[in-house]
């Protein structure tokens, strides 16, 4: 099957999920800039969650380019990683309700374990489609960062579970960032195929 539908849907709800993000930022009560230091920890969480979006849609939409077809499975894997990003904004606004607390940053940090999970699922299932010596098996290699990242995710639950939330939202944010540095494989890859698709 072609893979428009299931990119132009994948947009659609990720951009769903980042408006429900902001239409739950409450304007404050109050006009001096105290009422906004207030909500230092709603705005906090909402950027960094707004950054995770960021970097899934970035990277799905790299991996779909480095793509030619899906099948039915793809699409429910698909579909079992826009569930887990969906859960988001609850996380996202009881971590930053709540202030960075015990519970509210374990179960936000279990969101995004989850979602990088379902992401390994999806990732899996398009190379197992396409095959190992596929560009998109080429353009993952060894996708250390991929590997990295649910030992950070855990590092991040378990400190706070045993009552350093603080420590874990580090671990947390920290992973964002290794996923900010972009990487160009997927594209020079994709650019040489077309390319000599031309010729």
């Amino acid at each position: 099957m072609e893979k428009n539908r299931l990119e132009a849907f994948s947009d659609g709800v990720m951009a769903v999920i980042i408006t429900i993000m902001v239409l739950e930022l409450k304007v404050p009560h109050g006009e001096d800039l105290s009422a906004l230091l207030q909500l230092w920890p709603i705005m906090l969480s909402y950027v960094l969650s707004f950054i995770y979006v960021g970097i899934y849609w970035n990277n799905h939409h790299h991996m779909l380019q480095a793509t030619r077809r899906v099948n039915g499975t793809i699409l429910w894997w698909n579909l079992h990683l826009l569930f887990w990003l969906s859960l988001l904004p609850f996380s996202t606004g009881w971590m930053g309700e709540n202030h960075f607390a015990r519970w509210p940053t374990v179960l936000y940090g279990v969101n995004l374990l989850a979602c990088a999970l379902a992401w390994a699922v999806l990732q899996t299932g398009l190379v197992r489609h396409h095959g190992p010596d596929s560009l998109l098996a080429r353009a993952i290699g060894k996708g250390m960062k991929s590997k990295a990242s649910p030992i950070l995710y855990l590092l991040g639950i378990a400190s706070a579970w045993i009552g350093y939330p603080s420590i874990g939202l580090a671990f947390l944010a920290g992973t964002a960032l290794l996923w900010l540095i972009p990487d160009r494989r997927v594209e020079r890859l994709v650019e040489a195929r077309d390319a000599d698709d031309e010729d």
